[in-house]
């Protein structure tokens, strides 16, 4: 493993991702699993070129460029690559934000009996109001962002809809389901793309009634089948009400943990997800959720499956994706994980997307260079 020192001209804003219960007014631990499985370890130098942003980079540039705070490479199974930066440790909890989202999925995925053409309504009585945009929403449309509420997703505006929602949880004040069910109709629900947070919350809503566990415990039994070395953190509000849209926080070893249960549902052999659901999480359902089809603002490199990120239409390489840079990237083919942690500022639009495109690009690289290391 190794360590990078901080560059002293860059001031990457760190501990808001780091331990966030130390800023979150409520979190729960998620416990370590209780027969923890460290990874097996075959660590090696890799070096990969990186074209993209109008120029072809090094690995250590494109870290440096996009503020990176951990790198995490496994290759079938074993620990290649290591390296922290900006004073993150292994031990450091690291806060997804919205690849929480891809969590859930794999939670999702884990319910034998979920209809997920079924009306969001029927098990949530709450959303059956002919005011609320959730009302004629089925669960896949949930899943794939498709259900046409009336929503922009902005947390830079702190009077928008999507900061406003996660306002209970950064200041311990309010509920965030109360929220939900005032949400207005927008577009027919499956015919168009929002990026929609409030989905996820609506989703791990379904997700709590259709197994009456919360989404720490039921998180919780996840977390101890795939052997988490550490204990996680979610963030959730003064009622107990997860944000399971973006307040999970996990060593970098234990991200990449969610990254290979993605690769066929199965962990030591056995099978926990099924894999009917990792291939269909991990494919658009639509033309108009292709790679290159989501809004440009977005990206340009990816398309969305049930919470998951594709690279390809097939669905073979995919990635978790949180703000200001939070990857867990699966090559389901050639079984390679990147877990790639991030700082980089959130303010400039502009940047963040530049930022954002640029690890689409650079993600396969570092798994090919992996292989070839």
């Amino acid at each position: 493993m190794a360590t990078a020192p901080a560059d002293p001209r860059i001031r990457p804003d760190v501990e808001s991702l780091r331990e966030p219960q130390r800023l979150i007014p409520c979190t729960t631990e998620i416990p370590r699993a209780a027969a923890p499985q460290p990874w097996p370890r075959a660590e090696r130098p890799l070096s990969a070129r990186i074209t993209g942003a109008g120029r072809t980079m090094d690995l250590d540039e494109f870290l440096d460029l996009t503020f990176t705070t951990s790198l995490v490479v496994i290759v079938d199974g074993t620990l290649v690559h290591e390296r922290y930066f900006h004073g993150v440790t292994p031990e450091d909890r690291l806060l997804g934000n919205s690849a929480t989202k891809s969590a859930l999925a794999l939670l999702v995925g884990d319910i034998p009996d979920l209809d997920i053409d079924a009306p969001a309504r029927s098990y949530v009585p709450e959303l059956d109001d002919p005011a609320c945009g959730y009302r004629e929403v089925t669960v896949r449309h949930l899943l794939a962002m498709t259900t046409g509420v009336d929503w922009a997703e902005d947390h830079r505006d702190p009077a928008s809809p999507a900061a406003r929602l996660v306002a209970p949880v950064r200041e311990g004040k309010g509920g965030i389901r109360e929220q939900l069910t005032r949400i207005p109709p927008g577009r027919t629900p499956g015919t168009s793309f929002t990026y929609c947070t409030a989905d996820s919350l609506v989703l791990d809503w379904v997700r709590e009634r259709a197994t009456g566990l919360d989404f720490a415990t039921h998180l919780s039994r996840l977390w101890d089948t795939v052997g988490a070395e550490h204990p996680a953190v979610v963030g959730h509000d003064p009622h107990g009400v997860a944000m399971a849209g973006g307040s999970l926080a996990a060593t970098a070893r234990d991200w990449a943990r969610l990254g290979q249960l993605q690769m066929d549902g199965t962990w030591d052999g056995r099978a926990v997800v099924p894999r009917a659901w990792t291939d269909t999480s991990s494919r658009p359902g639509e033309p108009f959720l292709h790679p290159g089809r989501l809004p440009v603002t977005i990206t340009a490199h990816a398309g969305f499956g049930h919470h998951w990120w594709p690279l390809d239409t097939t669905g073979r390489r995919v990635t978790a994706d949180g703000m200001r840079g939070q990857f867990v990237y699966a090559d389901r083919d050639r079984r390679v994980v990147v877990v790639k942690t991030s700082a980089w500022p959130h303010a400039d639009a502009w940047a963040d997307m530049q930022y954002r495109d640029l690890c689409y690009l650079a993600l396969p690289a570092v798994a090919e260079a992996a292989l070839r290391a």
